[in-house]
């Protein structure tokens, strides 16, 4: 009897879908920055500041609505780790050091303009991050040219990237913990994992739980989106099947966080005021450190990596892809947008003036890098 066929990630299968997530969270991003620039600034202010309930509406979309986003993240990365473009090790090679040089650089360069400032210091993992929907969106304005291979690697790099970010969240970006509500989001987790274990294949127990595990985790101190990575990593997967629990909630996802979680979360804090910008704005610290390590800390970690584990024999270059190509997707990779934005509201919490200057170097960095990965793909010729 013939095995059944693989199903495709989700994340393979909407590439197209994720590239025009990131065409509206453009539109969204542009519309934020219009609207903090025009009389009804003082609106957008008031209303994101308005409490429902516990929280504002600011803590609502960061803590709320990207839990739903991060949940999808850790869906995405557990499907291509045990049955994807991740699955193997020589698969993981190539952009596991992309991924590397990609935070390394760019944090080492943040800290290094920094330097003299130890409370700035806390941004240094702000310009690491790669934004995947902006940058697939970018690639895809590059047409044809533009191997498979390397949207696959561009894809598969986000992925480590999202993850080395996950990890940065947990570890550095959390400040006091209450062991109390931590050990029920343990016994929650616990729970959780043996569903997993027992074979419970319905998705309910499991979404109910998660919502306990969330607010449990909100409570903890540790910000509460990294209930959402719990979460993904307890849903079952059944590579043989055509539809098990992971692919069904990948699929209900996709659609809402592309197009609606994430630009939500794009215009909530995208908004800064550009009035009175000059040169002294751009070349402060923390902007600076953020756009320069967006855009030459990116190219530089993740061109330098993979044009090292090619000569070194470490991993193959991608199929049909030239070095100029590879340039434009180091380049695209400096487009940090959506976890930039988060990593900076976590860094510099309740510090409006040092968050603008952030928001400032993201767009910034990220416009920049945007349109020179865009040119270098258009200028390069595909190798046959």
């Amino acid at each position: 009897m013939t095995a059944p066929a693989r199903r495709p990630s989700m994340l393979r299968r909407f590439l197209d879908g994720e590239a025009a997530g990131g065409l509206v969270l453009m539109a969204a991003a542009a519309l934020a920055l219009l609207v903090a620039n025009s009389p009804a600034a003082g609106l957008y202010a008031s209303a994101l500041h308005a409490y429902l309930g516990p929280l504002s509406v600011e803590h609502w979309v960061n803590d709320g609505l990207m839990a739903l986003f991060f949940l999808l993240v850790g869906l995405e990365i557990k499907r291509e780790m045990l049955d994807g473009q991740l699955s193997t090790w020589s698969r993981r090679v190539l952009p596991g050091l992309g991924a590397l040089g990609g935070m390394v650089v760019p944090g080492l360069l943040y800290a290094a303009l920094n330097r003299a400032d130890a409370s700035a210091l806390r941004g240094w993992a702000i310009p690491t991050a790669t934004d995947i929907a902006f940058a697939l969106a970018v690639l895809s304005l590059a047409g044809s040219r533009v191997p498979a291979s390397l949207k696959v690697f561009l894809t598969a790099l986000a992925v480590i990237d999202d993850l080395g970010a996950i990890v940065i969240i947990a570890a550095f970006y959390t400040a006091s913990v209450s062991w109390f509500d931590l050990a029920g989001a343990g016994l929650v987790l616990a729970v959780l994992f043996g569903l997993n274990r027992a074979g419970v294949t319905r998705l309910w127990p499991y979404l109910l739980l998660g919502a306990v595990l969330w607010v449990l985790v909100l409570r903890s101190g540790i910000h509460a989106t990294i209930a959402g990575v719990l979460l993904a990593l307890c849903i079952p997967l059944r590579a043989e099947e055509s539809a098990s629990p992971l692919h069904r909630l990948e699929h209900a996802l996709h659609a809402p966080v592309a197009f609606l979680v994430v630009p939500v979360f794009g215009f909530a804090n995208a908004g800064v005021a550009l009035g009175g910008i000059g040169w002294a704005s751009l070349l402060h610290p923390v902007t600076a450190g953020v756009a320069v390590g967006l855009l030459a800390g990116k190219v530089i970690g993740v061109f330098g990596a993979v044009l090292a584990a090619v000569r070194l024999g470490l991993a193959p270059m991608p199929r049909h892809a030239g070095w100029g190509q590879v340039l434009g997707v180091a380049l695209l990779c400096g487009i940090g947008f959506t976890m930039s934005l988060f990593v900076g509201g976590l860094a510099f919490p309740g510090d409006a003036a040092r968050q603008d200057e952030v928001k400032l170097g993201i767009l910034l960095g990220s416009g920049l890098a945007g349109l020179l990965g865009w040119a270098a793909l258009r200028m390069s010729a595909p190798r046959g």
